[in-house]
């Protein structure tokens, strides 16, 4: 994962290969969900698919948010952006599609709730 900040600007995802939609690893609720996650205890986010991404906080927990809508071209580019100017990212909160080409930012979506879960081996 790579993360850039710059003032009320947060880039969350991985360089590489594309993200393909069934690779979403199954997960099991492990408490109750969450409305934010401190910017500051995030270590990794993984995009699995157009509508699904996992959040490693410090500790090695897990949080999956599943968007409420697919975000197009979320799965493929695996990464996006969001920007806040507060330490904290929230389902009330909106992201952005990075594209790696010329075309710039892809569509912008709405997160959904974090739920801590367990991922399956």
């Amino acid at each position: 994962m790579r993360m850039l900040l710059i003032p009320a600007l947060m880039i969350f995802g991985v360089a590489g290969a594309p993200v393909q939609k069934d690779r979403v690893p199954e997960a099991a609720p492990a408490g109750k969900p969450v409305s934010c996650l401190s910017l500051t205890q995030i270590r990794e986010t993984h995009v699995r698919s157009d509508r699904v991404i996992d959040f490693v906080v410090a500790g090695k927990k897990v949080y999956r948010n599943t968007l409420p809508q697919d975000c197009p071209g979320l799965g493929f580019e695996g990464r996006y952006i969001h920007r806040t100017s507060l330490n904290q990212i929230c389902s009330v909160d909106t992201i952005t599609v990075l594209r790696d080409d010329f075309r710039g930012q892809g569509p912008t979506c709405g997160l959904g709730a974090f739920q801590p879960v367990t991922l399956a081996r």
